[in-house]
């Protein structure tokens, strides 16, 4: 019997006896021994506002405390520091980072992430493809071989 192969492609073969994602390390996984599959959206963490809030109120400390002992010129070189460092940490963290798709299984018995990726298209492509493999799969017939009266 030939090996169907239902998608090949730069990270991942979907046939219908394996999954295998090539990453780092190789992952492989047989397609009847998956359980319960199902999609996850990954997600992306901002910035820890503690630390931009601590640095805030240091820089603002040390201005305030500059103000009354030093001359004009250096109190706005401070007075820049005081908005630019804060700011330096907020603004990557506002923005958006891209959010990854997660394929996750139960297999052997054991909850494991079958395969990751941030484009959309490629991970639609995989995900049918393991979905086309776990159905032919399955045993065909089963309590369905009714006597028609």
């Amino acid at each position: 019997m030939r090996k169907r192969t239902y998608y090949r492609g730069p990270d991942a073969v979907v046939t219908d006896e394996l999954f295998i994602w090539n990453g780092t390390p190789l992952r492989s996984f047989a397609v009847r021994e998956l359980r319960h599959v199902g999609v996850v959206r990954g997600g992306s963490k901002p910035a820890d506002a503690t630390v931009v809030l601590t640095v805030a109120a240091i820089m603002v400390a040390v201005v305030g405390a500059g103000w009354t002992l030093l001359s004009p010129p250096p109190l706005y070189a401070f007075g820049l520091l005081a908005v630019t460092v804060p700011l330096a940490f907020t603004v990557p963290s506002m923005v958006r980072r891209t959010r990854g798709w997660e394929l996750h299984a139960n297999y052997r018995g054991s909850d494991v992430v079958l395969y990751a990726c941030v484009d959309e298209r490629q991970f639609g492509q995989v995900s049918r493809a393991l979905r086309r493999a776990m159905e032919d799969a399955r045993p065909h017939g089963r309590g369905l071989d009714l006597a028609v009266a």
